[in-house]
């Protein structure tokens, strides 16, 4: 009796998991699409990081590579990402004793525009925004990389779920 309960129970697991979609253990939901295309990103900050666009750009498609079967085509594909970066900066936070900043923060800002193209009711534009501090007795020069592929991470995460998770 309790080997067919079991049964039972695998059954109609399997049956929730397929019948509302196409899901992946990550909780992405790409309905019909089969393909995705992401766009370059292009710098229009007023400070530029020369590696940014390439780094955000090629993060963004491992993130879909990774984490959905869907195929990366360059153009036309059933999902598209396009935009640009529009901000780069760091600013003092903190301040301490002597009016001089315990930690700085550095803050990207992307604009992303998201076509579903088997489903145009999920389409969208809208900015992300993320940051990371540091001390400010380190020069952004020395720790931006690092910095950057964390907020680049925050993003791109923000970006995932907005465009195939929809929960």
């Amino acid at each position: 009796m309790n080997k067919i309960f079991l049964q039972f129970l695998i059954i109609l697991l399997i049956f929730n998991l397929t019948s509302c979609g196409i899901y992946s253990f990550t909780g992405a939901s790409y309905g019909t699409a089969k393909t995705v295309t992401i766009d370059y990103f292009e710098n229009k900050a007023a400070l530029v990081n020369p590696t940014l666009s390439q780094t955000f750009t090629e993060k963004l498609k491992d993130k879909f590579i990774s984490q959905t079967p869907l195929k990366l085509v360059d153009k036309k594909g059933d999902l598209q990402f396009e935009g640009n970066i529009t901000g780069y900066s760091t600013a003092p936070m903190g301040i301490q004793a002597g009016e001089v900043a315990a930690t700085n923060r550095l803050t990207i800002t992307i604009k992303v525009k998201f076509t579903n193209n088997t489903d145009s009711e999920q389409d969208f534009e809208k900015s992300y925004s993320d940051y990371e501090d540091y001390d400010s007795s380190q020069n952004l020069s020395e720790v931006q990389d690092a910095l950057n592929d964390a907020i680049i991470e925050k993003i791109i995460d923000k970006i995932f779920n907005d465009s195939v998770v929809n929960w």
